[in-house]
């Protein structure tokens, strides 16, 4: 149930293009390895103990919206896990991240991949989506998400990270009913998993599209937007989706008719520009470039202000950066951000 503080938070009239006393704002990777608090829990569990502990994943979620002041929690978790119920065999190296043990290579090998309908074994992250809700403010809005159908389809077929995809488009290219059959599975298990992250307690979701500015216009149109389209279509009623797609601003017309309430746009165009490509009936996320943190602060003032310049005051617009903060970036800095945005986006 949306409470009439949730309603009328800064961040949810945003989203709906309403009027706000000043420019809400959330960092992604809110929670990460730049902030001290963070690191203190951390150091004691490994990447995924600290995903799948609801009460780990809790505190370092409430820790950071607290520490930063910012007007959004978004949920501790990560884009694959959900992919392990699926039958994908899911391991976090050290030093190396993600690495899947067996990547999809064949269209023969589609037939392993199960649909996620059964979503218990992902309890531990609507258990912490609940204790999460229980202990934010009240005016304070949780954000769900998830990986769109390529990106997770692209980390299934290649196993972790790819510089050109070639496994990945190389299906895509070659055998239509196996990537069909296979975006399909992935969209219906993400609708299934995000309206359960709604259910336990999430006010928006965020839809993370971090590997498509890989792909042409006319791949993404043709191959990618039906199933991404799928999934914010099969949302709840009256929840905003974020829809982010990062390295491309040549995708963002198509971005928008895939859908969403709010589109993320990154560091490499203009916001001014990708607004008005997108329409300004919708909102904007975003854009500050990441690396904006590493400067003094009067350098990350100025380039704060340019970003809400390019804005002009318009309703709907989220303060972000273009994509997530670096495990660098000087702590101290992430907050100056947020007082900066909260002094110069000061509405009239």
């Amino acid at each position: 149930m949306l409470t009439p503080a949730l309603r009328n938070c800064r961040f949810l009239k945003a989203a709906r293009c309403e009027p706000t006393d000043t420019t809400p704002i959330w960092i992604m990777r809110q929670a990460g390895r730049y902030l001290p608090e963070y690191m203190a829990v951390r150091s004691k569990v490994t990447f995924i103990e600290l995903c799948k502990t609801p009460e780990l994943a809790a505190e370092v979620t409430l820790t950071a919206q607290r520490v930063l002041g910012v007007d959004a929690a978004i949920l501790f978790a990560d884009l694959l896990p959900m992919l392990e119920p699926m039958g994908i065999d899911l391991e976090y190296l050290k030093g190396e991240g993600p690495v899947i043990h067996n990547p999809i290579r064949a269209a023969s090998e589609i037939g392993r991949i199960r649909e996620l309908e059964d979503l218990d074994s992902l309890s531990f992250v609507f258990e912490a989506v609940r204790q999460i809700r229980r202990d934010l403010p009240p005016n304070i809005p949780l954000l769900g998400f998830a990986g769109a159908p390529f990106t997770l389809a692209s980390y299934a077929i290649e196993g972790g990270g790819s510089k050109n995809y070639v496994a990945t488009k190389s299906m895509m290219y070659c055998d239509e009913g196996a990537w069909r059959t296979l975006m399909e599975r992935l969209a219906r298990s993400l609708i299934r998993y995000l309206n359960a992250q709604i259910d336990a307690g999430c006010q928006a979701v965020q839809l993370f599209d971090s590997w498509a500015g890989c792909l042409s216009p006319d791949d993404y149109r043709d191959r990618v937007l039906p199933y991404t389209k799928q999934v914010i279509e099969g949302i709840r009623p009256g929840i905003p989706v974020i829809n982010f797609l990062t390295g491309n601003p040549a995708l963002l017309p198509l971005l928008r008719q895939a859908g969403g309430q709010v589109f993320g746009l990154d560091w490499r165009v203009n916001l001014a520009d990708g607004w008005k490509t997108i329409g300004y009936d919708v909102g904007v996320q975003g854009n500050l470039d990441p690396v904006s943190l590493m400067a003094d602060l009067p350098t990350l003032r100025q380039r704060a202000k340019s970003v809400l310049d390019a804005a002009a005051g318009r309703a709907g617009h989220i303060f972000n950066l273009g994509h997530g903060v670096f495990p660098e970036v000087p702590a101290e800095n992430v907050k100056a951000l947020v007082e900066m945005v909260h002094e110069m986006g000061t509405k009239p």
